[in-house]
């Protein structure tokens, strides 16, 4: 007979592993399965300090690395695996991965979503060392430094009036000649004394010494290229959902999340979406740790009935 979890979560992020620690303490057989590391996204910041409970900040890839010993501490197992497809058509559920087919009788989605990149030679390289993807979590390192953000939607948006409060300096380089962010934001940011903008232009380079010095700008319509001297580069282009291995197993909106509002419950019984990847107005840690909370309870509920 196939092992059938009580709970397979995919994704071992913040989300993710405080729906391990709940479903463990609940008694629950559960399986955390993840592709890289523990912490997801949050691993990859240098310091946070935004989340409760660390008066000096932590480490984001020590405060996943916590995580999940706090859900293996109560039974939680990871398996450390790329989900290429999944099956919630029965009442067990089927998750595929590259070393193996994996049974639960619920499943939480915690895969997250991805910053969308510039492109550019040596910014994967520069992460947390000029370039940044979360002004929030990384903000505080720019006080009274130049900073220069990239895009014009909401978020670019939100990250410059923040940033604003913090930099000497703050550019906002838009390919076009015009936010497209919602106009609550743009009184304030053509207010904000520290607030430049570089409209029509795109990054085209990153100057380099031991780190970011600044950047190339390429005016769209002329072609024309001027550098801008900066201390850090805040990317703001939007997010990707982590959902291509869902094909047409749950209901996404047009931007790829999955649809499920804060009861974390989808489309399909006994499956929820927790975190980054589900529709949602605030992506930050505790928030995804809260969503994995709320998935737990629900789960909890819809076994009482189907067992």
């Amino acid at each position: 007979m196939q092992n059938v979890y009580d709970m397979i979560i995919i994704g071992g992020g913040p989300a993710g592993y405080t729906s391990a620690l709940y479903a463990a303490r609940a008694g629950f057989n559960t399986l955390v399965i993840e592709r890289m590391s523990a912490g997801g996204q949050m691993a990859l910041t240098g310091e946070i300090d935004n989340y409760p409970g660390f008066e000096d900040g932590i480490d984001g890839f020590a405060l996943g690395m916590k995580m999940q010993q706090g859900a293996e501490r109560f039974g939680s197992k990871t398996e450390y695996a790329e989900v290429t497809s999944v099956d919630f058509s029965a009442k067990v559920k089927m998750v595929e991965t590259a070393n193996g087919t994996f049974y639960a009788k619920t499943v939480v989605i915690a895969a997250g979503a991805n910053p969308r990149i510039l492109g550019l030679p040596m910014e994967q390289e520069l992460i947390g060392k000029g370039v940044h993807y979360c002004a929030h979590c990384d903000g505080r390192f720019y006080k009274d430094k130049t900073v220069l953000v990239v895009g014009g939607g909401n978020s670019a948006a939100s990250d410059a009036l923040y940033l604003s409060r913090l930099a000497a300096k703050v550019y906002v380089v838009h390919r076009r000649d015009s936010l497209r962010a919602t106009k609550i934001y743009h009184e304030p940011l053509m207010q904000a004394k520290n607030v430049e903008f570089v409209w029509n232009s795109t990054v085209s380079e990153l100057i380099i010494d031991s780190r970011i010095t600044g950047v190339k700008i390429k005016n769209v319509n002329t072609q024309e290229i001027t550098d801008i001297a900066c201390d850090g580069v805040f990317v703001s282009i939007g997010r990707s959902p982590a959902t291509e291995f869902l094909k047409n197993s749950v209901t996404l909106d047009p931007s790829g999340y999955v649809v499920a509002d804060e009861s974390t419950k989808t489309n399909i019984d006994g499956v929820f979406a927790v975190g980054d990847i589900r529709t949602k107005a605030l992506r930050q840690i505790v928030t995804a740790a809260s969503d994995g909370a709320v998935a737990v309870h629900f789960a909890e509920e819809y076994l009482a009935k189907t067992e």
